[in-house]
């Protein structure tokens, strides 16, 4: 019988993964067909299966050392594994369907290792996963608003989009980002993503993505004028991960923290009263002339297959804080004062879309 380690010692982390890679490839090896190169997907299951029961052996043969074996093998980011630990129905369902790119690349500067995990590419919108772990401890804000990204090396002209985390101990955490392009893109191309740190750490990944098949686009073409802003739904799209409604909308001011274009929002509900919920869509808005003229598409969780219906109702989320900060050609700041609560609100009318069958 093998004596036990001491269960108060350092935990041999880079030896349990050492042991967790080396049984992966032996795994994968003895899978390794003799002659043909091409993987199928029956084969590509059977692998996955392997990992998992080398990994299972491992921490099985490890828990002689301590109670802290778990604790840091549950730091060892599993590919797939954010996207499906969120608590976003759309990034749930795609990543149980196998509609994301997961892509696993890990870069460690200064002792924090970001791990890219996966992206899902759906209608003009990206999502990207990440696994963060560090050696020291990190400050809440430590990546700022989240990562800057290129499309096949240039950045769009107009984008918008949502950066959050999910602390999991003071040394690791996830991240969500959302990117929202209001140009149209291609379907396949290369994407940028650089995350920046608070002590000037530089991550850059660089990675081919795809966008998924089977979006349904829906011309509405519904416009309506109400109040001096005119706003016009141009498509909805449908997907297996979401629900997307396009907007243009413009109006006569100068003046962004008062307009009312770039507030607009919509209340979806199917032929039931069953309200579907909204997740992001950001605002581009820019300002021609006298006027100024916003685009965005909205996304919403994803419709069951017995909707055949639903009734679009935009109407104007009038802020309540805010501010400005205006800035000199000499660096020099000042605060401008808060207008949000000046905003007027907005009926619009009701419309309905009915859904191809």
């Amino acid at each position: 019988m093998k004596k036990p380690h001491d269960p108060y010692g350092e935990f041999p982390q880079d030896q349990v993964r050492s042991a967790i890679s080396s049984g992966i490839v032996k795994a994968k090896e003895q899978l390794e067909p003799p002659r043909y190169t091409k993987t199928t997907r029956k084969r590509k299951m059977v692998y996955a299966l392997c990992s998992v029961a080398a990994l299972f052996a491992i921490v099985i043969c490890s828990s002689y050392y301590s109670p802290a074996v778990a604790s840091s093998l549950s730091r060892i980011p599993i590919i797939g594994s954010v996207f499906g630990n969120s608590d976003l129905i759309s990034l749930q369902k795609a990543q149980k369907s196998g509609l994301t790119s997961q892509i696993g690349e890990t870069q460690t500067v200064n002792g924090i290792s970001v791990t890219l995990d996966e992206i899902l590419y759906d209608q003009n919108n990206i999502t990207i996963g990440l696994f963060i772990e560090s050696d020291k401890e990190l400050d809440q804000f430590y990546f700022g608003a989240g990562m800057d990204f290129t499309i096949n090396g240039k950045t769009p002209a107009g984008s918008t989009g949502t950066y959050g985390e999910e602390i999991l101990s003071a040394n690791t955490r996830t991240a969500i980002q959302e990117i929202n392009v209001t140009e149209e893109l291609p379907e396949e191309f290369q994407l940028g993503l650089t995350l920046h740190g608070e002590k000037g750490e530089t991550w850059h990944f660089s990675t081919p993505v795809e966008k998924i098949s089977e979006i349904h686009k829906i011309p509405v073409q519904h416009s309506q004028d109400v109040d001096g802003v005119h706003i016009t739904v141009t498509e909805m799209s449908i997907s297996e991960t979401g629900l997307g409604i396009a907007y243009e909308s413009y109006e006569e001011e100068t003046d962004f923290e008062i307009s009312r274009g770039g507030n607009i929002e919509f209340l979806v509900v199917d032929q039931d009263g069953n309200e579907i919920t909204g997740r992001s869509g950001g605002v581009a808005g820019e300002r021609v002339k006298d006027i100024i003229v916003y685009k965005s598409n909205k996304q919403f969780d994803p419709i069951d297959d017995h909707v055949t219906e639903l009734t679009i109702t935009p109407y104007v989320v009038i802020p309540s804080a805010g501010g400005r900060v205006e800035i000199d050609e000499n660096g020099k700041e000042t605060e401008l004062e808060y207008k949000g609560n000046t905003i007027k609100p907005i009926e619009f009318e009701s419309f309905k879309v009915k859904l191809p069958q």
